[in-house]
C-alpha cells in the first residue's frame, strides 16, 4: 500500500502483524499528514516524540510475538478523555494548558493493547455544540467543504477520520456528538450503550447521558477498537458489569429476516435529497433480505425539550467545580473571593456553556425542579419504555435520519435553538441509553455526505454493527474520500 493514511484499521492491523510495515513507519506517514493538514484544525495537541516513543514501544512487542491484534494501530483521542501525556482541556480557556496526572479509562485500556495516540482532538466546549465552532481555540473545518461545519461536538474526530489523519478516532455522544459529526463528515460513527464505557476520566458534561464511542471508516474498524473498550470499571458507578464482548462475531450474520423498523414520520422531515438517499438504502436493505416494518414513536419526538432540561441542569451541577479555587482558570484581578469566583468563570467559559450553565441553574431553581426537571425525567422513561416497547413487540433495530440534511455551513444557524433542534433524531437514544450509530449513505448535490442512523436494543452492539457491515458490503460510500485528502 503505498499511502498508508488510506488504509483501514483492519488494513492496518494486518500489515503490522504481518510485519510488512513497523508501527513507527505508519506513525510517522500520519504525523507527516497532520502536519500538512493544519488547515483543518482537526488537532489541538500533537506530540510527535510522544507518539514516535509509543510506536516503538509496540513494534517491539509485536518483535517478540507479545502484541495483540491492534498493536501499532494509531488513534486520536477527543479533548475530552483525559491524558498524561497530552493537555486535557475540554476545548475551553478554563482548562487550557491542563496536564492529567492519570488517563481516562477508555485511553488506558487503548493504550494497555500498544494502540498509538497521535494526539488530542478538537471539539466543542466541554463537548457542547453541534459544529465545533463553540472550541476557544477555533473551528475545525469539515474536509469535504470548507465552509460546511464537521458536525459536534466531535467533530475533530470526525474530520480526522474523514481526512485520513486519523484511521479511528474516539469521541463522546451526549446528544449525538458522534453520530452527528460521523454523518456530516461521511464516516461511520458509534455510540454503545450508555454504561457500556467507562465514563472514568471523562471531563463531564452530562452525567447521566455521556457515552464513549468511536469514529472510524468503517463498521469492522469500529467494531475492532469498540471491543476493547467496553468493559465494567469499579471506578465508574454507573459502569455495567457485563462479561467482555468481541464485537466482531456478528459482522458476517447478514440481514436475511432482520426486521427493520422504520419511523416513517422521521423520514417525512428531511430533505429531499436526503429522504432519497435514505430510501435507496432501505431498498438495498430489502434486497439484503430484511423486512421493513413501519413504526411509530410519538413520545421520542419530545426529545429536544426534554433533553435541553436534563443535559443543562447535569452540567450546571457538573461545571460548578470550575471555579478558580478548586480547578480551572484563575482571574487575575479580583476584589474579594466571590468577585474572583464571578471573573474566573466569565473568562473561563465561552458562550455556549455559559448558556447551558445559567439553562441548567434555572430549571433546578426552587419552584422550578419540579416543573421542569422532574417532569422531563418522567418523560425520558416514556421514551425509553416506548423504544423498548417497539424493540419487543415490533422490530429488531431502527432506521432513521441522523439530520435534518448533510452539514449545513457556519453562518447557516446562528441562533442556538435552531441548532439545539439539529438534535432532534439524534436526543431519543441518548435519552434511552440505547446503542446508535451512523453509516455513510450518500453525496448531496453539493458535495457534502449522508448519513443514516441504526438504533438497538440495550447491549446489542455486535448487532448494530453486523446490520451496519451488511450495507458496507455491498456499497462504498464508506471508501469515498475528500479531494485532496
Amino acid at each position: 500500500m503505498t499511502d498508508l493514511t488510506q488504509a483501514t484499521v483492519a488494513e492496518l492491523s494486518s500489515l503490522l502483524s504481518a510485519k510488512k510495515v513497523s508501527s513507527e513507519e505508519v506513525t510517522k506517514a500520519y504525523l507527516q499528514k497532520i502536519e500538512d493538514t493544519k488547515e483543518l484544525n482537526a488537532y489541538l495537541d500533537v506530540r510527535p516524540e510522544v507518539s514516535l516513543a509509543q510506536a516503538k514501544e509496540a513494534d517491539k512487542k509485536i518483535a517478540a510475538g507479545e502484541a495483540g491484534p491492534l498493536a501499532g494501530v494509531p488513534i486520536a483521542h477527543k479533548d475530552i478523555f483525559v491524558t498524561k501525556e497530552w493537555a486535557s482541556t475540554a476545548a475551553s480557556k478554563m482548562l487550557e494548558g491542563y496536564m492529567s496526572p492519570f488517563d481516562a479509562t477508555v485511553v488506558e485500556k487503548l493504550k494497555e493493547i500498544n494502540m498509538v495516540c497521535l494526539g488530542k482532538t478538537n471539539c466543542d466546549e466541554f463537548a457542547m455544540g453541534s459544529t465545533t465552532a463553540n472550541s476557544a481555540y477555533g473551528k475545525t473545518y469539515n474536509p469535504w467543504d470548507k465552509n460546511a461545519v464537521p458536525g459536534g461536538s466531535s467533530g475533530g474526530a470526525s474530520s480526522c477520520v474523514a481526512a485520513r489523519i486519523a484511521p479511528v478516532a474516539t469521541g463522546t455522544d451526549t446528544g449525538g456528538s458522534i453520530r452527528q459529526p460521523s454523518a456530516f463528515c461521511g464516516v461511520t460513527g458509534i455510540k454503545p450503550t450508555y454504561g457500556r464505557p467507562s465514563r472514568w476520566g471523562m471531563i463531564a458534561f452530562a452525567s447521566s447521558l455521556d457515552t464513549a464511542g468511536v469514529i472510524a471508516q468503517t463498521a469492522e474498524d469500529c467494531a475492532l477498537v469498540l471491543s476493547h473498550i467496553i468493559g465494567f470499571d469499579k471506578r465508574d458507578s454507573t459502569s455495567i458489569e457485563l462479561p467482555p464482548e468481541d464485537l466482531t462475531v456478528s459482522l458476517n450474520d447478514g440481514v436475511k429476516g432482520l426486521r427493520i423498523g422504520v419511523p416513517r414520520k422521521w423520514l417525512d422531515k428531511v430533505a429531499p435529497g436526503l429522504k432519497a438517499a435514505l430510501n435507496d438504502a432501505l431498498r438495498q436493505y430489502q434486497e439484503l433480505g430484511a423486512v421493513l416494518v413501519d413504526i411509530d414513536l410519538p413520545t421520542a419526538d419530545l426529545g429536544v425539550p426534554v433533553y435541553y432540561i436534563i443535559a443543562p441542569a447535569e452540567a450546571s451541577s457538573n461545571l460548578s467545580r470550575f471555579d478558580g479555587v478548586r480547578y480551572g482558570h484563575r482571574a487575575q484581578k479580583y476584589d474579594d473571593l466571590l468577585d474572583m469566583i464571578k471573573r474566573s468563570r466569565d473568562e473561563g467559559f465561552g458562550p455556549e456553556p455559559k448558556r447551558r450553565i445559567l439553562i441548567g441553574t434555572y430549571v433546578l431553581s426552587h419552584g422550578y425542579y419540579d416543573a421542569y426537571y422532574i417532569k422531563a425525567q418522567q418523560v425520558r422513561r416514556l421514551i425509553a419504555q416506548e423504544f423498548d416497547n417497539t424493540f419487543k413487540n415490533s422490530c429488531d433495530v431502527i432506521f432513521c435520519p441522523v439530520s435534518t440534511d448533510a452539514a449545513f455551513s457556519f453562518d447557516d444557524k446562528s441562533d442556538p435553538l435552531s441548532l439545539y433542534l439539529s438534535d432532534l433524531f439524534t436526543v431519543p437514544g441518548s435519552l434511552a441509553g440505547l446503542p446508535s450509530m451512523s453509516v455513510p449513505c450518500g453525496i448531496s448535490s453539493n458535495n457534502r455526505p449522508y448519513g443514516f442512523q441504526l438504533i438497538g436494543a440495550k447491549c446489542r452492539e455486535a448487532q448494530l454493527l453486523g446490520v451496519a457491515h451488511a450495507y458496507q458490503q455491498v456499497t462504498d460510500w464508506h471508501k469515498k474520500v475528500p479531494a485532496g485528502y
